[in-house]
């Protein structure tokens, strides 16, 4: 995959196209997204394409996980015993 300094800072002129009822682009090879599933969201005029990735896929994890409904016990914390580090 290039550089993602590389990308950041190149743009490309591409053509939109239809695809049954919806509107498509062909994203050139430098740009390609690793994987088979992306997130797309709008930005005022933008749209921004993300790969999904392991922090996507735990937040959905975590998402989808009901709130626990029990407190959770007193742990005894007394400091630490000094040590000698020379």
């Amino acid at each position: 995959m290039p550089n993602q300094e590389i990308i950041m800072n190149s743009e490309r002129h591409v053509s939109l196209f239809r695809n049954g009822r919806n509107q498509a682009v062909r994203i050139p090879r430098e740009f390609e997204l690793e994987g088979t599933e992306a997130i797309i969201r709008k930005e005022g005029a933008r749209l921004i394409i993300e790969p999904i990735g392991p922090r996507h896929r735990l937040l959905a994890l975590l998402a989808g996980w009901a709130p626990l409904q029990e407190a959770f016990p007193e742990i005894a914390d007394p400091p630490p015993e000094p040590e000698d580090v020379f």
